[in-house]
Parts: structure tokens; C-alpha cells; sequence
């Protein structure tokens, strides 16, 4: 039996995918460095993006088996009310808040 004829084991599921997830990491350290050396890195600290890139990088280092639910519950709107109209709307990837 082959690897691929059965379950994978969890080591085996780190080894296959230890390295795509690793440079995953580093291009999100590469952002944030970025963020943090050019002009304006205070305000765009201040942006609901950024802010909510960190609350889900908390969710992330937290642990359990939920995380990818959380995280994306954490990005989207919760809100239930259709907008009256969305033309000339852009996709953000993370809900503003109430008010935006």
C-alpha cells in the first residue's frame, strides 16, 4: 500500500507540506516588513485590513482544529441585511465594521 492508497498520517502531512506552508509564512512576514519600512506605516496600522491580518494571525498561533472557521469568520461581514445596491462596491477581504 502507498501513501496515496490510504489516509495520510499527520507527520506525513507535515513533511508533504511543511515547505509550501513555510514559504506561505514568509511572504506574510515580507508584507508586513514592507508595511513597516515605507513612508505611512503608522495609518496603514490603522486600517481595518491590517488590523484584521493581525487578529487572525492570533487565531492562528492559538491552536485547536478550528482555526480556518475562525479565521474566516473573523474577515467576514456579519451582517444578515443586503445591501440596497453594490454598484461601484470593491471586495475589501475583511469586513470595515458597522459604519464603513
Amino acid at each position: 500500500m502507498t501513501v496515496y492508497d490510504r489516509p495520510l498520517t499527520a507527520v506525513e502531512i507535515l513533511e508533504l507540506y511543511f515547505i509550501e506552508n513555510r514559504a506561505r509564512l514568509l511572504d506574510v512576514a515580507a508584507f508586513l516588513d514592507r508595511i513597516d519600512r515605507y513612508a505611512g506605516a503608522a495609518e496603514a496600522k490603522q486600517d481595518f485590513r491590517y488590523q484584521a491580518l493581525g487578529k487572525v494571525l492570533e487565531i492562528l498561533c492559538q491552536g485547536g482544529e478550528n482555526r480556518t472557521a475562525a479565521i474566516q469568520l473573523a474577515l467576514s461581514d456579519p451582517t444578515s441585511e443586503p445591501l440596497a445596491s453594490a454598484v461601484g462596491l470593491k471586495a475589501f477581504g475583511a469586513w470595515p465594521g458597522e459604519g464603513a
